[in-house]
């Protein structure tokens, strides 16, 4: 019952998606799922060379990606929010993540996808990933304070799922 009303709010999130993309030009109907474990849809991301991705639906209005692009050999974090309708395409924003009490500081690139705007950071530090894996709360701040906390529960399991997905994909 929790998978269907997850996958519920993120299409009521994502609703009208089409036509533009994340960067890297994927777009919401593209994914295909490969499956849903402790609240994180694991999925598939054709547009990003077949690249798994885990995705949590944070609040009514907000969706979190943590995912690989293998276009580009490189991972990534994006977050969607409704509320954000200042945030420009193709603008960089500087971002701060804590992890438990660690900092990572990243530039984020503004994007669209459909009418819900978005920011993502990519790169290429695998460890990166692996400390959002070990932390329960990933809480993003930026040019203002803090956006949002995203509660991590369940993600090392994802990320262990999405691994494989990747590994299934060639």
């Amino acid at each position: 019952m929790r998978n269907w009303i997850a996958r519920v709010s993120l299409l009521a999130v994502l609703a009208g998606v089409a036509g533009t993309g994340l960067p890297g030009g994927a777009v919401a109907q593209d994914l295909r799922d490969f499956g849903f474990t402790e609240g994180w849809n694991i999925m598939i991301d054709p547009q990003l060379g077949n690249g798994c991705l885990i995705q949590k639906v944070v609040s009514k209005d907000s969706v979190v990606r943590i995912g690989y692009d293998a276009t580009g050999n490189r991972g990534y974090v994006t977050v969607f929010d409704r509320k954000w309708g200042q945030i420009r395409s193709g603008e960089s924003y500087p971002v701060k993540f804590d992890l438990d009490g660690q900092t990572f500081e990243a530039t984020a690139k503004g994007f669209h996808l459909g009418n819900v705007p978005g920011a993502g950071i990519f790169f290429t530090d695998r460890n990166f990933v692996d400390a959002i894996a070990q932390r329960k709360v990933m809480t993003i701040y930026g040019q203002n304070g803090k956006v949002m906390d995203i509660n991590l529960h369940g993600s090392a399991n994802a990320l262990r799922h999405a691994r494989e997905c990747q590994a299934q994909q060639g």
